[in-house]
């Protein structure tokens, strides 16, 4: 497995493989990683012929009271994770490499960044935006894998590569979950073991959600009050510290609806203790 670090190496490389015709896939992570991640790797590796990853903690989508300086970086361990999956080559760059001296250009995201994390992190998906085009620019593959775990991020970047007709495919790969339904998140590790229980809660309202559904219940407002108070049922003690959002709404457009007639997409983002998680649910009526 190569190890590049400089954007000519990487792209060097890819143009290589696709010169030969083979299919490139990238997974572009934060590190920190975790099963959900591997498994974006694994999916990669089982459908192309090539596949690069990135590890690089992007500070544009970090705010300024968010995590950046503390987000984990266990990068040996990532590496070895990412060899043992059959992985050819990690992009591992730094900062300077990414955002050199003098730079001043910013992608402005899709209409389907505005709701949801867009209201609650305005800056956010500009910064998600700016890396991802830049490195289909730097690592031009055939393939992308994304998680759904990251609904809304996903919807950003397919809406950012039709717009701006980027040629990729992107591929999303289905949300991993702890053996008691926690979705996987590097920001787990934050929670103590009392946190980590009543993170529970957040699965525990999406399936709420899709049981109302299936019981034929289709107005949106009364599956919201369903997750909300799953959310919050019994105090902070036990139920989440605090919801910035638990809502359902088109699955396309991320828009509002009022009864669910096609495909939607149960969201929430909660914190428990500091730790700020999210999770979704698609449901269909």
């Amino acid at each position: 497995m190569q190890i590049l670090r400089t954007t000519e190496q990487a792209t060097e490389l890819v143009w290589q493989w696709r010169r030969r015709d083979a299919t490139v896939g990238l997974v572009p992570t934060m590190g920190a990683l975790h099963e959900g991640h591997l498994s974006l790797a694994r999916t990669s590796v089982g459908r192309c012929d090539q596949t690069v990853a990135t590890i690089f903690v992007n500070p544009t989508q970090f705010a300024p009271h968010e995590d950046l300086n503390n987000y984990p970086r266990t990068l040996d361990t990532d590496l070895e994770g990412l060899r043992r999956e059959g992985v050819s080559a990690v992009f591992v760059p730094e900062s300077d490499e990414i955002y050199p001296p003098g730079f001043s250009t910013a992608v402005q995201p899709p209409s389907v960044a505005r709701s949801l994390e867009g209201e609650f992190r305005p800056t956010h998906f500009q910064g998600v935006a700016t890396i991802v085009l830049k490195l289909f620019h730097i690592l031009p593959t055939t393939h992308a894998f994304f998680g759904q775990k990251d609904y809304q991020q996903l919807c950003v970047i397919r809406a950012m590569v039709r717009d701006l007709n980027v040629s990729i495919e992107i591929v999303a790969c289905p949300t991993v979950r702890e053996t008691d339904g926690l979705a996987m998140s590097s920001r787990n590790r934050y929670l103590n073991p009392a946190q980590r229980i009543r993170a529970l809660r957040l699965s525990a309202a999406l399936n709420a959600a899709e049981h109302a559904v299936r019981d034929g219940q289709r107005d949106t407002i009364e599956i919201e009050q369903i997750m909300q108070s799953t959310l919050s049922a019994d105090g902070p003690e036990q139920g989440v510290d605090s919801i910035d959002y638990a809502t359902l709404v088109d699955a396309q457009t991320l828009q509002p609806i009022r009864q669910i007639h096609e495909r939607a997409v149960a969201l929430i983002a909660a914190k428990v203790g500091s730790t700020r998680l999210i999770d979704n649910r698609l449901i269909d009526p």
